[in-house]
């Protein structure tokens, strides 16, 4: 990847600079050595928010938030202590770490406890590359409300059927971290996400339907207008207008893109370290085993400029790399940290605190696409309740949508409950689209299941 030049860190915007937040860690690294920790890592942070919604034209809340925190972590040998302030005085740092000392010293051993092997750490080149994740939005409380209120208004302008608001929001959110340990690890940045919502009703009475939409980017110029964002919130509300009943059936069902990245979450889930040693996945010892269809190929992609999981290293300090997790329908690598891979007898894959940037290779069809490819069956824009057990891969979920007759959507549906096997499920994937809409650490369009149970309620 080309270096960039180095991004420009707005410091007045924060209470310290990055170089105090990295002082801070070297002192509580230094205060653990000296009080007889075998290892110590620690993690610096501090961010702040502003969240501004408007309903029916007027400012209804404002929210301001500011945080920062130390959290400590130290190791006697392979037992292992937690402990973490909010106060940043000398006194409060060594206070910290004793105090995360005597846990450990009371600590059962754990054979797996301990920091990553040095070797498989980030470098210190490596952890300040610039991935463009820092945009600060200095916008003020008018500018946000007057955002909010084009939203809103967009919204409304689209049929006399909207008839209220739940509210279009506007919120900032920035922040920095350092985080250490002590084998010479030592990174940190400052990061930013923002976005831009609204929610509406269309209809009247016991006819009443809601809906949403939200944008949401690291870079306020990558988030969609406002008159965009409440337009979609608006005819997706106004779609759901009428429902009426389903005979309960089998029947293809396509799970519109962003519900798509939740059957992506529930695999990632499934394939990581802690669910795989504890024994309570499905998919537990299913390396090299094909868990999709053949065309079907999934990569992680750590390292993409200015996308909303990108990093050069986990939560453990490991160097994030690309790789491939499923290729040609078959999983490749699981998504482990350092003390699950050592749970497991494996190696870190440097997903401590989850995936980066899970990208779904598209198909050739666009939504529309999918839907005539579907010809009949079920569209699912919501989903209910949190029916998955991820032992045996059973699913069950309440959900709304369309019913799809002739590859056209001729009505809403509401009350129905999907139901299947997330294993049966997922070589059951008859087409991945192309309409991929960026929300967070999964990237994948709308993915069509060739066969499901739909139970009306």
């Amino acid at each position: 990847m080309p270096r960039k030049s180095a991004p420009i860190i707005h410091e007045a915007r924060f209470g310290h600079s990055l170089d105090v937040l990295r002082s801070l860690a070297q002192d509580v690294l230094g205060h653990a050595r000296r009080v007889g920790a075998s290892d110590c890592e620690v993690d610096v942070s501090e961010g702040f928010g502003q969240s501004v919604t408007v309903r029916c034209g007027a400012v209804e809340t404002i929210e301001h938030n500011r945080d920062k925190g130390i959290g400590v972590t130290v190791y006697l040998g392979q037992r292992k202590g937690n402990a973490s302030t909010s106060d940043f005085s000398r006194t409060a740092l060594r206070e910290t770490v004793e105090a995360a000392l005597n846990i450990a010293r009371y600590t059962a051993e754990d054979a797996c406890a301990g920091l990553p092997e040095k070797g498989l750490l980030s470098n210190r080149e490596q952890g300040f590359a610039d991935l463009d994740l820092y945009h600060p939005w200095p916008l003020s409380i008018d500018a946000a409300a007057d955002l909010a209120r084009r939203c809103e208004q967009a919204a409304f302008a689209v049929s006399p059927r909207v008839s209220n608001s739940e509210g279009a929001t506007v919120s900032i959110q920035e922040g920095q971290f350092i985080a250490a340990n002590s084998l010479g690890f030592m990174g940190g940045y400052p990061t930013s996400r923002h976005y831009l919502s609204c929610s509406v009703i269309a209809g009247k009475e016991s006819g009443m339907q809601r809906d949403d939409w939200y944008s949401t980017a690291r870079d306020p110029r990558r988030i969609e207008s406002p008159e965009s964002v409440g337009d979609c919130a608006a005819r997706r509300a106004l779609a759901r207008l009428g429902p009426r009943k389903i005979k309960t059936c089998k029947a293809p069902v396509l799970f519109e893109a962003p519900l798509a990245a939740s059957l992506i979450a529930s695999f990632v889930h499934a394939a990581s370290g802690g669910s795989l040693y504890r024994k309570t996945s499905f998919l537990v010892d299913c390396l090299g085993k094909r868990v999709f269809p053949e065309a079907l190929r999934i990569d992680e992609r750590p390292h993409l400029p200015g996308a909303l999981a990108s990093s050069m290293f986990d939560n453990d300090g490991v160097a994030t790399r690309d790789r491939a997790v499923v290729v040609s329908g078959e999983l490749q690598g699981y998504f482990l940290s350092a003390y699950t891979a050592r749970k497991l007898g494996m190696q870190t894959t440097g997903n401590a605190g989850g995936c980066h940037n899970l990208i779904v290779c598209p198909g050739a069809e666009d939504f529309q696409g999918l839907i005539g490819k579907m010809g009949r069956g079920l569209l699912v824009t919501e989903l209910l309740g949190h029916g998955i057990n991820y032992v045996t891969g059973d699913y069950s979920r309440g959900a709304a949508g369309f019913w799809v007759e002739g590859g056209e959507i001729r009505h809403a549906v509401e009350e129905i409950t999907i139901a299947g096997n997330l294993r049966d499920m997922f070589l059951d994937i008859a087409a991945v689209g192309k309409d991929v809409l960026v929300r967070g650490s999964r990237q994948v369009g709308s993915i069509l299941i060739g066969e499901m149970k739909i139970a009306s309620g």
